[in-house]
């Protein structure tokens, strides 16, 4: 009896205790959760982490598909395997409800970024951080947001403008403005612009102030604010950390055969390592076999596959006479490694923007612009001869998915992986490359100025815009344009010069609303694009679940 009592005496107080004091209430001391993760600096230097994570998925490393959006259905590359996932048949490809959901997927992956970043900037006040940290954190969190919605606006137009951390369901949100977003996206990066760090004082890949002032005059150029987009731009240019490549220099710099526009894009060559590279503003990083780098030497998962989808497809083509396979296949040279030919060059791309300037201007030297390939199969009756795309064999028409001009940029020659080799002293890989092996330029000084010949031209200051052109030709040893023949077409092409498929063209495309015309005149194999297509539509699965308020569609869509 007495033991009984005592326990239920003990029960009792256990209870009383409880029920007083919180005796069960969770307090969580060894895991993350909401009221712990956004304490230290460290802590939102681990979301900061996953911003980047997060930007390299959506423009680089999200497959074979989706980071290639940018590009295909613009002036620059064809459908080589016609397929709704390269926009072939565009009703289909950018159809709201469609199963593709090529605009549903960017939709949900840029929101994803403006998400992460609401929640960065709205606890950065309460956590622990010094007020030095707070800023620069504050600082990273809007440049992720502005280069969020920048994109956003630009390809949906006005969209919902969210600046508040998400806590609870919301199924009422209606569109702002393209102004009223651009306007956002301006303040974001000017906060940016000034608080981030200079560009030679952070670590390779890390944003800093000048990428955001780049990005500032682009965004500026967007809202039509060209005096602002000049002065931002010039932030940038006139910058003593940085400018343009024009001397040899990096890892292959004793390679008398080739030139400065061709080390740009060299593995090992982008970044500013020992001061070496003082053009790129932004590159985003890839380490092989490092965790978290991207890249693995055993596949192609986590690179970036501009050589699978922007190289030819060599494997297949054959010279009239012979069934024998010409080219060796896949080789780490300047027949394209494993490219699978997706993306097909236009002629326009290819042939007609270099007419002035074929044989001087360095960016169409033969090792940057690929059109000739030698039979190297020892079996073919014609070894040791050379396949041109310029004066293709009899019987042969070109561009074709395997035998069309390519830029190797979207390769790296002799610079696969060793695991990517299954011969390496006949340079042969296996069938499991296609990525590319170099960090990629998000920014590069030499598109700075040509925004800033953009706003020049918006400001009728056409010799000042040609001015601007013809550092960045003349760097190329392309000749110098008069003012008379600058207009936004011609800086237009001389994106596709410079940039060429380094270049998220459907952004710039898009900023401009010249997806239609640009296609319409550079790219026929397109035939269905319409004026509709200047803008992606408002995903139908966004419209159904916001049932609390309107959200409209844009013209056109269904």
């Amino acid at each position: 009896m007495k033991k009984i009592i005592i326990t239920l005496l003990s029960l009792s107080t256990i209870v009383n205790y409880s029920c007083k004091k919180g005796f069960l209430d969770e307090k969580p001391l060894s895991f993350l959760s909401t009221d712990n993760a956004y304490i230290t600096a460290k802590d939102f230097d681990a979301s900061v982490n996953n911003l980047y994570a997060r930007v390299r998925s959506e423009f680089f490393t999200n497959g074979d598909r989706r980071p290639f959006d940018y590009i295909f259905g613009t002036d620059l590359v064809y459908d080589g395997e016609p397929t709704v996932d390269h926009h072939t048949n565009m009703i289909a490809a950018y159809a709201p409800q469609g199963g593709n959901n090529i605009p549903g997927d960017h939709w949900n992956s840029l929101y994803k970024l403006v998400s992460e970043s609401n929640t960065i900037i709205a606890r950065v006040p309460n956590s622990s951080m010094t007020a030095a940290q707070k800023t620069f954190t504050e600082a990273r969190a809007k440049f992720f947001r502005g280069l969020a919605y920048r994109t956003l606006a630009y390809m949906y137009g006005g969209v919902p403008l969210n600046l508040d951390e998400v806590q609870s369901p919301k199924t009422d949100f209606v569109r702002a403005t393209k102004a009223a977003v651009l306007e956002q996206v301006i303040s974001d990066l000017k906060f940016a612009a000034e608080n981030l760090p200079a560009i030679n004082a952070v670590t390779d890949g890390q944003i800093n102030n000048l990428a955001a002032y780049h990005l500032l005059s682009e965004v500026y150029l967007a809202a039509g604010q060209f005096q602002n987009a000049v002065d931002a731009a010039t932030a940038v240019i006139s910058n003593t950390n940085v400018g343009l490549m024009r001397n040899r220099f990096g890892v292959k710099a004793s390679d008398a055969t080739k030139n400065v526009y061709w080390d740009l894009f060299q593995q090992g060559n982008q970044n500013r390592k020992n001061g070496t590279n003082r053009e790129g503003l932004w590159v985003i990083q890839f380490e092989t076999d490092v965790p978290g780098g991207g890249a693995l030497s055993t596949g192609i998962g986590g690179t970036y596959q501009a050589e699978r989808v922007f190289a030819p497809q060599i494997l297949s083509f054959r010279l009239p006479g012979s069934n024998v396979q010409p080219f060796l296949y896949p080789r780490s040279d300047y027949s394209g490694g494993r490219g699978i030919g997706w993306g097909v060059s236009t002629k326009y791309f290819s042939d007609v923007i270099w007419q002035s300037d074929f044989n001087n201007d360095l960016r169409n030297a033969p090792f940057n612009f690929v059109r000739e390939f030698k039979v190297n199969n020892p079996s073919h009756p014609q070894f040791g001869q050379t396949v041109s795309t310029i004066n293709p064999p009899a019987g042969i028409t070109v561009p074709r998915r395997n035998l069309y001009a390519f830029q190797s940029k979207v390769t790296t020659p002799g610079d696969h992986p060793d695991g990517m080799f299954q011969d390496k002293s006949q340079l042969l890989l296996k069938a499991s490359a296609g990525g590319t092996y170099a960090d990629q330029y998000m920014f590069r000084l030499a598109e700075t100025y040509l925004l800033r010949a953009e706003a020049y031209l918006g400001l009728n200051q056409q010799a000042n815009a040609a001015a601007d052109i013809n550092v960045v030709r003349s760097r190329s040893n392309a000749s110098n344009v008069l003012p008379a023949n600058v207009d936004i077409e011609y800086i237009l092409d001389e994106r596709m010069r410079e940039l060429g498929s380094e270049e998220k063209r459907r952004i710039t495309l898009m900023r401009l609303g010249k997806i239609y015309d640009r296609v319409k005149k550079c790219n026929p194999y397109y035939s269905d694009v319409l004026p509709t297509y200047n803008l992606w539509p408002i995903p139908a699965s966004e419209i159904e679940r916001n049932n609390g308020a309107k959200l409209e569609q844009n013209p056109g869509y269904n």
